[in-house]
């Protein structure tokens, strides 16, 4: 499961292949965050018909389909077992998966990071909602595997961590053979390099706890 990460890095500090796409409104607006929650608007590295972009979306899947986006479940994680199977995730599993970065993300009260301090990639799938008023929603969740042996003390799920270099092949618009070639970036990443400890202010644990 991931239910809270952090962003808490200067715009600088972000990965390369995001900077190249951020437009100067995002860059004005940009502000390290130590701590985000779904329901709440991510900054994501995506591609859609036209090209690759950086883009503000809310974390919590609102399918394309959906009548009403306020009603209806709206999934902040998806386990990549049943990507396949669940109309929700099905499309999008296809043509609109996308990398939202991360300094650190928590689970249990622990921050679970590199032990460089680099920020990463978390795997998501984003979808589209479109009102009959000519609306536009962008959602976004976060994919969950089978934890490692970092993470499998405290949950028995845990985010899907794309490794820098592959983003394009990530993000591209496959199906078949494609998707199938995707299959090692799901399972459970090497917790090489990794750490988990605990937040400086130990009075502000409560806020970092995955729902």
């Amino acid at each position: 499961m991931c239910g809270r990460f952090a962003l808490s890095i200067p715009v600088s500090d972000l990965p390369l292949p995001l900077q190249q796409h951020l437009s100067p409104e995002h860059r004005e607006r940009y502000a390290p965050r130590d701590r985000i929650a779904p329901g709440e608007p991510l900054l994501v590295l995506r591609r859609d018909e036209r090209d690759t972009s950086a883009a503000l979306m809310l974390w919590g899947l609102i399918p394309s389909w959906s009548k009403d986006p306020g009603g209806g479940p709206r999934p902040f994680n998806a386990r990549v077992e049943t990507l396949d199977d669940k109309a929700m995730f099905r499309g999008a599993w296809r043509h609109r998966r996308c990398l939202i970065p991360a300094s650190c993300f928590f689970e249990k009260g622990w921050r679970i990071r590199r032990v460089d301090h680099q920020p990463f990639w978390l795997a998501g799938l984003w979808e589209r909602w479109l009102g009959a008023d000519g609306s536009e929603i962008d959602s976004v969740t976060i994919l969950t595997t089978t934890p490692n042996a970092l993470i499998r003390p405290l949950h028995p799920r845990m985010p899907v961590v794309i490794p820098a270099g592959l983003e394009d092949g990530w993000m591209a618009a496959v199906d078949g053979a494609g998707l199938r070639a995707l299959q090692p970036l799901l399972g459970c990443w090497d917790p090489t390099g990794w750490i988990r400890d605990r937040p400086a202010d130990r009075d502000q644990l409560s806020l970092f706890e995955s729902p």
